[in-house]
């Protein structure tokens, strides 16, 4: 029994990095590998090649940014945690307001840490949620944990009226894709893209492109500097 207990504990955290930019993504790598009991099992540089390599190798923690193209970190975490609820996430971002967090956490993230925390801070929050814990980076006040804690599914808003793919549409129009392009992205029909957008403008009461693109904006769908 301790023999078996011990050969847990040696065995390393294995994580899934995903990030789409490629200098950010080669840092963490590079951070990660030096980590005592971790091993990056794979990368990718998208939310879809990020969700392949969950299925591909089951890792313990997938580590993403949260602001992506075609499907953010929010909408992943999503997928991953339903569809993978053995994986644990940890969200990277250059956002430290409240109501990014309580997204995070009600798309089902385990970590959330800013991405100029110290070395130290990441490895810690790798071992904390490897551990079963919640873990946020202590820039975060400590009143959006309690908040969380008393109330997970306060904050709600009209996105939460959207399906999984409603938001993933409305992601790829605010990134300026066309309907043909969407159809080719999501393997899906131009007739199924028109039905859905048709459906996501009903629900939200927005009929126009450029409202959509502003409704994202405002509830981070997209990130207005990128």
């Amino acid at each position: 029994m301790h023999a078996a207990t011990l050969d847990n504990r040696l065995k390393p955290i294995r994580v899934v990095l995903a990030d789409d930019h490629r200098m950010m993504r080669e840092g963490l790598r590079a951070l990660l590998r030096s980590l005592n009991n971790v091993e990056v099992v794979a990368e990718a540089g998208d939310a879809r090649e990020a969700l392949t390599a969950v299925k591909n190798h089951q890792p313990d923690i997938l580590v993403t940014d949260i602001g992506m193209k075609g499907l953010n970190g929010l909408e992943t975490t999503a997928r991953v945690t339903k569809e993978y609820p053995h994986v644990r996430v940890i969200i990277l971002s250059i956002h430290g307001q409240e109501e990014y967090i309580w997204q995070a956490l009600r798309a089902g993230a385990a970590g959330y840490v800013l991405k100029d925390s110290d070395t130290s801070e990441l490895e810690l929050a790798i071992t904390s949620v490897a551990r079963g814990e919640m873990y946020l980076t202590p820039a975060v006040s400590k009143r959006v944990i309690e908040n969380y804690l008393r109330s997970p599914d306060g904050c709600t808003d009209s996105s939460d009226t959207l399906t999984p793919r409603h938001r993933e549409i409305l992601q790829l129009i605010a990134e300026g894709n066309t309907t043909k392009k969407i159809a080719t992205i999501l393997n899906l029909s131009v007739k199924t893209i028109e039905t859905h957008r048709t459906q996501l403008m009903e629900r939200l009461d927005i009929h126009e492109v450029a409202g959509l693109v502003r409704y994202a904006i405002r509830h981070h769908l997209v990130d207005s500097e990128r």
